[in-house]
């Protein structure tokens, strides 16, 4: 009530009080369409700046992994002894006549918790903490020292090893990995980038070391600190999360209206005007 009076018996305070609601409005919105500071990578760049790698970043089979492993050799004869049954299921309509459908797929090896996987004719091996070009060239040398096959071309492929990519990039989700080392920006280049809403500045690397997490924070603002972070390189199973800045944040709320918001001083300048008008009918 006493607003009320004060507002009826001063219309120049009313003036006022438009014209800093405005001003407070026009400021809001100028801040909110100023580009963020911490949107583009790699800020303190050079250019022909040269960065040495910390480490090769090679990916290594753990226990519980699977990979596949194929033998051939000139001779298919001899080499098909040392392949897994390839499974074989059908798909669709198969029982339709005349209808073939199937998909085929080659059995995998999986690394049990000594680190080590049965492979056919040569028994108990060891393969734990070895990349794939490691992983062949051990069996293959063993075939060969134990003249089981002359030739023979050992193919090693991963079949269940992922990075999880969260938070706020365009398509978070679960990212297999197919080539011998897969780098941080790889993976968020796989989840499609990090949204406009995403830290630049703060992203989280977690990662299963010797049965403990550990959790790296990587700024891609900075060049030197992303190729120099042990997470630069990721490794199976890492879990990747970006963190939200503060405008996502606020749109958390129920409606996303608070005094840090644009929404907020629009409805107040609004609700001042609205006010005022009916004050000066």
């Amino acid at each position: 009530m006493y607003l009320c009076n004060f507002m009826f018996k001063n219309k120049r305070s009313i003036n006022q009080l438009i014209k800093s609601t405005l001003l407070c409005l026009l400021g809001v919105l100028m801040f909110s369409c100023k580009t963020p500071k911490n949107i583009t990578y790699f800020q303190d760049s050079k250019n022909n700046q040269t960065i040495e790698d910390i480490s090769t970043g090679t990916i290594t089979v753990k226990p519980g992994d699977k990979i596949t492993i194929v033998v051939s050799s000139k001779d298919p004869r001899l080499s098909e002894m040392f392949n897994l049954p390839i499974a074989g299921y059908r798909v669709g309509q198969a029982n339709l006549p005349g209808v073939i459908n199937s998909t085929q797929q080659i059995s995998c090896y999986s690394i049990d918790n000594e680190g080590y996987i049965d492979f056919p004719v040569l028994g108990k091996t060891h393969v734990a903490g070895k990349s794939r070009t490691e992983i062949a060239e051990l069996i293959k040398g063993d075939l060969i020292k134990n003249e089981y096959v002359n030739d023979p071309v050992v193919t090693v492929e991963f079949s269940n090893l992922y990075v999880s990519v969260l938070g706020e990039v365009n398509h978070p989700g679960r990212f297999f990995i197919e080539n011998d080392r897969i780098t941080l920006l790889d993976a968020l280049s796989m989840a499609g980038d990090l949204t406009i809403y995403g830290q630049r500045e703060n992203v989280t690397v977690i990662r299963e070391e010797a049965g403990k997490k550990t959790i790296y924070k990587i700024d891609l603002t900075k060049t030197k600190k992303i190729y120099s972070s042990p997470a630069y390189y990721l490794q199976q199973k890492d879990v990747i999360y970006v963190t939200p800045n503060n405008t996502r944040a606020r749109q958390s709320t129920v409606n996303g209206n608070n005094v840090r918001s644009t929404s907020f001083w629009v409805s107040l300048a609004s609700l001042v005007t609205s006010v005022a008008v009916l004050i000066y009918k």
